[in-house]
């Protein structure tokens, strides 16, 4: 081995064992709970780590529970208020992107400080902060009853629970999407503009192609956390009828007798994400690949 790969396997050896120790055995310990065995007694998981004596019963029970028992609603209901959320972040976020990326000029940095600024607030803090501004006595509310509109907010409204997603994820969208834009020669939707094209067909055939990369990352980035979130209904709505998965595999682990459930759901949203992180990947690589061409 020549002392240029001696280097690169010394620089990236810390980051391989750090996702070995970190994510790799931890993810096969809720695979070996998932495909394990229950305790007769007990009730309690048994988890089976030899992977050629592992039982695939009670993963086939959930799964055929999401497909047509009472998990179908909360797995649905997941998917409508993540694409929602995700829809509702791209409308706010990319004009906010394509604003600093082309038009803030100076004020660029001072105003990506500004967007980054209340996310070094613990996630937490900043969701009772909404918690206590759309209480009863809170600010939104007494704005509503102004105009005579009576609205309770925090009692298991799925508007809520979406404004949250939003809010808590908008900023990891934007920052993405900036990036990418911030590197678009905007000197080619100029030449399309002298070409004839009105600013729409410039837009969208010019600058939407250039930026796909950032916006398949940036709603990845999004998505993801939000499948698992269950920290948002947790505070903003606490009722069943908004319940998502991630508040599904939270119940199941903490506060029930079935923690083989919850690591069975865990294994089937990772693999709902691996699909999609995949197509991302996939779609990056041949992206490249006709660059270079």
């Amino acid at each position: 081995m020549s002392s240029r790969n001696r280097l690169w396997v010394a620089l990236t050896a810390p980051g391989v064992a750090w996702l070995a120790v970190f994510f790799a055995l931890p993810f096969y310990a809720v695979a070996c709970v998932a495909f394990g065995s229950i305790d007769p007694i007990f009730r309690d998981a048994v988890p089976q780590w030899n992977p050629l004596n592992w039982d695939f019963t009670q993963a086939l029970n959930v799964l055929d529970s999401i497909v047509s028992g009472p998990l179908r609603g909360v797995v649905t209901r997941t998917l409508v208020y993540v694409v929602i959320a995700m829809a509702t972040s791209f409308a706010l976020g990319f004009p906010i992107a394509y604003y600093l990326a082309r038009h803030a000029g100076k004020r660029r940095l001072m105003l990506l400080t500004l967007i980054v600024l209340p996310f070094w607030v613990n996630y937490l803090m900043r969701m009772l902060a909404w918690v206590n501004l759309l209480s009863p006595s809170g600010f939104a509310q007494r704005a509503l009853s102004f105009f005579g509109i009576n609205y309770n907010w925090l009692d298991g409204s799925p508007i809520t629970v979406i404004l949250g997603l939003v809010y808590g994820y908008v900023p990891f969208l934007i920052l993405p999407l900036y990036a990418t834009l911030e590197r678009i020669d905007w000197r080619l939707v100029d030449a399309a503009r002298d070409l004839g094209a009105t600013s729409r067909q410039a837009f969208r055939l010019v600058t939407v192609p250039l930026a796909s990369a950032g916006l398949v990352a940036a709603g990845i980035l999004i998505a993801l956390p939000m499948f698992g979130d269950y920290y948002t209904n947790d505070l903003l709505s606490r009722s069943p009828n908004t319940e998502m998965l991630g508040n599904q595999i939270d119940f199941y682990i903490n506060n029930s007798s079935e923690p083989q459930n919850g690591a069975v759901l865990v294994m089937f949203l990772s693999g709902m994400l691996l699909i999609g992180l995949s197509w991302y990947l996939r779609n990056t690589a041949r992206i490249g690949r006709e660059r270079v061409r």
